[in-house]
């Protein structure tokens, strides 16, 4: 027997806790929650009191708007209905403005900061409404349509408006202790700022204030604490600032400024369009803070107080970094927990700085805030849980371009560092040792000097010739030095790439692993038995064997130069031939990222040199241009690489790419061959630091250019640069 019936779904009636307390993030969360209830009715402030009985046995939490109210019709049909879409279809409050809550839920939040809900709303025409809940009934209810609650609406002379009040008992006012309510201040601080202070919106709640009284809810207290929320002042205080709006196509403009100096210029940072962001328009306003001693005296010096217009010690200022820092997001105004929370780094920024900490910031370093568009422009859709952005395709591009935003900040930031003496200058070690173990000025000092001491020529040839031998003995040192010098450059160039050889070596492995026991089972079963058909079958896999086997040979032929335990004495290259050997090492990789390559120029001009450097010198090169060619969206892939020649003594080498090119402000100042700076997301620096310092012991220079078509170098002996 069958039967077919309609039936519809009973919440329990404890779904009302599940939605609220049990969904909510924390109290603070609550809070927040019912702040922004009373941004949305339209009032120009939220007051929050938090007040404990005498005996402190009893508590209330009362959350009070001056906004329009509600009628009992709108109690009934919309806030006492749950998950409610009326807020998310109507968009805007009568004053116009966006509306906060839109998911119909947080109202029952409350239930996570007390036993009941007392509410109390006024309309503009005198209708006083007011309804009690008492979380405990629906705990204890099975079904949520079986809890009644009682609506009276009265009229009064009281000004339009609501307020909820939540009740509570000795256990609840256990969870409020001193750091529980600076903690609450903190959130309150960073909910409307620092957007509502420097954001350029006219939905922001620059009008909207928050306040906050405190009574008998700590121990010892002796008078109510008042106190109107506002931000700390460190926001306009930074080091350095990048901020700007990228709209949805990919296209922005950006502005850099820094404060550590006076005569410091904004500068703009042009976005050219590339593909849409994939999370609608985006507004930047990121700020770092240096923490070195003479930083943090420059900030307190820069007018950082306290709410009671005191100065700040550095212990202090320190602490407000720990605290305040973050990246916050903000829509309309209001920021989404918990991004932009000191304990949440949800760019992982500190991980890049573990990385590479002179040129990557951290996170107790950087305040600011990405501003984002609705839910329905952006995709970025909130929690329900109020504890974040949904991890979807949107969420996963926004912190993709921040992160592309605080690169642009880092980059500049680490040029001026150098600059102004900030970071620790870089060693040339081949020209650190010229200068160490150069001995010629001195030998003409001391001789120039006996004679006009009137010593005999033959004394002061004793002297010199005792400076030689301590200039020979010396130069062997730096001859050590360099040997060493260029082990470690070879070393870490092949570390760079060890893609090429995880890419190219994987194939044969795999081979060699598949193939090896059937090349023993017909080795075996010819030996047995002498069967035609089974020689037939291994000599085909032996001959695969050997074709294999020569990829490692060739492959091994190409990164030997790198691996060279000691290199031998300068000899005559054939520059043509070590180039294009240089660039097979990346064969696989310019074809699987369709990267083209062009060598021209005699074939048979050779240079005095250590092959060793000029295969770091192209391989480092090659490295950085197939890493930039793979990110770019156009067709043109090249790398162009032009030898020439004065007769039969070279002239320069030029290295040119098609990619994204190098910002003029880094060539100018030449910080991209600094060890540690890089424009790579996850770059370490090395590979420009390398291709720099190795052309030095061979007489050559690599000089950076401006080019409006992509990376330009070029490599030049040192006696003939010419521009």
């Amino acid at each position: 027997m069958s039967t077919s019936e309609k039936h519809i779904i009973r919440p329990a009636g404890r779904h009302i806790l599940t939605i609220g307390r049990d969904l909510i993030q924390d109290r603070y969360a609550a809070i927040v929650e019912l702040v922004k209830n009373a941004y949305d009715a339209d009032s120009p402030k939220a007051d929050i009191t938090f007040e404990a009985a005498p005996d402190r046995r009893t508590y209330s939490i009362c959350v009070e708007d001056h906004g329009h109210g509600m009628s009992r019709e709108t109690v009934v049909k919309q806030w006492m209905v749950p998950s409610t879409d009326d807020k998310l279809k109507r968009g805007t409050s009568p004053k116009g403005r966006i509306m906060q809550g839109r998911k119909g839920v947080g109202r029952y939040a409350a239930s996570i900061l007390g036993k009941d809900l007392l509410l109390e709303t006024v309309t503009p025409t005198g209708d006083k409404t007011t309804a009690l809940i008492e979380w405990d009934k629906f705990e204890a209810a099975e079904y949520l349509d079986k809890v009644d609650i009682l609506i009276e609406t009265t009229h009064s002379s009281e000004p339009p408006g609501t307020r909820l009040t939540i009740n509570g008992d000795h256990r609840g006012l256990a969870d409020w202790d001193q750091l529980q309510l600076d903690k609450l201040r903190f959130e309150l601080k960073k909910l409307i700022s620092p957007v509502s202070l420097v954001a350029s919106d006219v939905h922001a709640p620059e009008n909207f204030q928050i306040t906050l009284c405190i009574v008998n809810f700590i121990k010892g207290q002796t008078s109510p604490t008042i106190e109107t929320i506002k931000p700390y002042p460190i926001f306009d205080l930074f080091d350095y600032k990048i901020s700007g709006k990228i709209d949805a196509s990919g296209a922005g403009l950006l502005e850099y400024t820094c404060q550590k100096a006076r005569n410091t210029i904004t500068e703009e940072i042009p976005i050219a369009p590339g593909s849409p962001t994939g999370c609608g328009e985006l507004d930047f306003d990121i700020r770092v803070y240096d923490r070195e001693k003479e930083s943090i005296e420059s900030l307190i010096g820069r007018g950082l107080k306290d709410e009671f217009g005191q100065y700040l010690g550095k212990l202090e200022a320190r602490q407000i970094l720990n605290d305040y820092n973050g990246i916050g997001v903000y829509r309309h105004g209001f920021r989404i927990r918990p991004l932009g929370d000191a304990d949440f780094d949800w760019l992982k920024l500190n991980e890049q700085r573990i990385q590479n900490p002179s040129m990557r910031i951290g996170s107790n370093q950087v305040i600011g805030y990405v501003k984002i568009q609705a839910e329905d422009k952006s995709g970025l859709i909130e929690k329900s849980a109020r504890d974040g952005l949904r991890d979807n395709t949107a969420y996963g591009k926004l912190k993709a371009i921040t992160k592309v935003v605080i690169s642009k900040l880092e980059e500049n930031r680490f040029a001026y560092r150098k600059k102004a003496g900030l970071s620790r200058p870089v060693l040339k070690v081949e020209r650190q040792l010229e200068k160490l173990f150069a001995f010629e000025e001195l030998k003409k000092g001391i001789r120039a000097r006996l004679a006009r001491r009137g010593i005999p020529d033959s004394t002061a040839e004793e002297v010199i010739a005792i400076i030689s031998k301590e200039e020979d003995d010396k130069n062997k040192i730096a001859d050590e030095i360099r040997q060493a010098v260029a082990i470690y450059q070879g070393q870490a160039t092949l570390g760079k790439i060890i893609n090429v050889v995880l890419h190219e070596g994987r194939r044969p492995l795999n081979y060699f692993k598949n193939q090896i026991p059937n090349l023993t089972y017909w080795y075996d079963l010819f030996s047995t038995s002498a069967d035609p058909e089974a020689l037939k079958r291994f000599m085909p896999i032996a001959s695969g064997v050997a074709q294999n086997a020569d990829v490692f040979v060739k492959l091994f032929s190409r990164l030997d130069p790198l691996a060279a335990g000691k290199r031998s004495d300068k000899s005559p290259l054939a520059l043509t031939s070590a180039i294009e050997t240089a660039f097979a090492v990346f064969h696989a990789e310019m074809e699987q990222h369709k990267v083209k390559f062009q060598i021209v120029g005699p074939s048979d001009l050779k240079y005095v040199c250590w092959p060793q450097d000029i295969y770091v010198i192209i391989t480092n090169l090659v490295d950085n241009s197939i890493y930039w060619l793979s990110q770019k969206t156009a067709n043109q892939r090249e790398i162009r690489l032009s030898i020439h020649a004065n007769g039969d003594k070279l002239a320069y080498i030029d290295y040119q790419d098609t990619g994204p090119g190098i910002e003029p402000a880094l060539i100018a100042s030449e910080v991209i061959f600094e060890p540690q700076f890089s424009t790579k997301p996850n770059g370490t620096g090395l590979g420009l630091a390398i291709a720099g310092e190795a052309p030095s012991g061979n007489g050559l220079d690599l000089k950076p250019f401006e080019s409006p078509s992509g990376a330009y170098f070029r490599l030049q002996p040192r006696n003939e640069n010419k521009e």
